[in-house]
């Protein structure tokens, strides 16, 4: 499987932008307040990202941008309102790999990317976790796929929803390790986790965003990350490919900034110049690593290819292991 991280970070830079250009007939924009959708509850690595940029860009463009959460059906319920809301430059989507990549590719959903939406941005990479809970019987990821392959339909996986990038991630890799357990999804990370500490679920792929400070407390114990490469943000953590001996499983999330297709090219110029801006200080980079997001921007066609990218690397795999949304 190729390596995940080199589509994103060899990605063309961010293109300059100008930032002042709007049809004369019209206020400029923006003029008023414009919402910020976030496709899943609060505590999801998307939240977190999608909070601070409507904060970074609240403060750049001089109107508030609101984060609205719109949960639900794995992240398509406020994805969807996103692709048919007005194309004006006042509702924008947090957007993130799951409704975007992985829902197209295992249902039906009501709306088409390449269609419905036009890309800004797109933030960094950031790899999964697996993690179980501190009692598990198992020390390494080897010894846990051992104790789960042994005992068939024992265990339980949590996701925060059907079709989204944590039960895609999960299957793959417990396809790839021969495991076979019985899916449990909730709507996002915040519940999933939840039911996690509360005993219910036994392991669990999930982003350094939602789950990394309880690992720092002892509640959650890590065993690998997904990308083949190792990262800084969790020194001395090994990646799955090795420490599960699975050499092709590669996979890291991405997060970016959607809005409907059909926004004027000067307000889509005008919001990949803040974001540019913004990214490029100490501060932003700071907080982002402060929920495990190593920036590394790219502009509307590098995140276009990524995206198409995906959806070719991941269809042909998700086709061949038979999953399709329950």
């Amino acid at each position: 499987m190729p390596h995940r991280r080199s589509l994103l970070l060899g990605a063309a830079g961010l293109a300059a932008a100008p930032a002042q250009a709007q049809p004369q007939s019209q206020a400029p924009w923006p003029n008023r307040a414009a919402r910020m959708i976030i496709p899943w509850p609060p505590g999801q690595s998307t939240d977190l990202q999608g909070r601070l940029v409507a904060q970074m860009l609240t403060q750049r463009l001089g109107q508030n941008v609101v984060p609205e959460n719109k949960a639900g059906a794995g992240g398509q319920i406020g994805t969807d309102f996103v692709a048919k809301a007005p194309p004006d430059g006042y509702t924008m989507l947090a957007a993130s790999i799951g409704p975007i990549t992985f829902s197209p590719l295992v249902q039906r959903t009501p709306y088409v990317v390449e269609r419905d939406f036009a890309p800004v941005a797109a933030y960094g990479i950031s790899p999964y976790m697996l993690l179980v809970r501190p009692d598990f019987p198992a020390e390494d990821a080897r010894g846990f796929v051992a104790a789960v392959k042994a005992a068939p339909g024992k265990y339980t996986y949590a996701s925060s929803g059907i079709g989204g990038a944590q039960h895609l991630l999960t299957a793959v890799f417990n396809a790839q390790a021969g495991l076979d357990a019985l899916h449990i999804p909730f709507q996002g990370s915040g519940p999933a986790m939840a039911a996690f500490l509360g005993g219910q679920i036994d392991y669990a792929i999930e982003t350094i965003a939602a789950a990394g400070a309880l690992v720092k407390q002892g509640k959650l114990r890590l065993l690998g990350i997904t990308t083949k490469k190792p990262t800084a943000l969790l020194p001395g953590v090994p990646p799955l490919a090795e420490a599960a001996d699975l050499p092709n499983y590669d996979i890291g999330g991405w997060n970016g900034l959607l809005l409907p297709a059909g926004t004027p090219q000067p307000i889509l110029d005008r919001l990949l110049a803040e974001i540019e801006a913004g990214f490029a200080t100490q501060e932003m980079k700071d907080r982002f690593l402060g929920i495990g997001i190593e920036l590394a921007p790219v502009g509307p066609d590098a995140f276009r290819n990524l995206m198409r990218a995906e959806a070719a690397l991941f269809g042909p795999v998700i086709r061949q292991l038979g999953i399709r949304a329950e």
